[in-house]
């Protein structure tokens, strides 16, 4: 396992990790998904470059395409948490309420 292969891997499992355990506000899991998808990007990218394929060139730039529609609809959601229930905590949110 290369040294690169290795920090991005551990930066996904650190994302993945503070998700699992961290979720007392909206928003930390919301960062924590960011932190996944960067290291998700820049580990393809060098990917891309270390294969020297044009082929797969694209596929970094939809992942960041995708992620910035990931971030703007959380972000919403987030504001709509926010003004409906006057906070961001995940334990005043109830699915089985209206």
């Amino acid at each position: 396992m290369t040294p690169a292969h290795f920090t991005f891997s551990s930066a996904f499992l650190l994302g993945l990790t503070g998700l699992a355990f961290h979720r007392t506000h909206l928003l930390s899991a919301l960062l924590c998904l960011e932190g996944m998808m960067l290291s998700l990007f820049i580990a393809m990218s060098l990917w891309t470059l270390q294969l020297d394929a044009t082929a797969f060139s694209p596929s970094p730039m939809l992942l960041l395409a995708f992620s910035a529609c990931e971030a703007s609809a959380g972000l919403a959601l987030l504001v709509a948490t926010a003004r409906t229930h006057g906070t961001d905590r995940l334990q005043s949110l109830n699915l089985l309420q209206c």
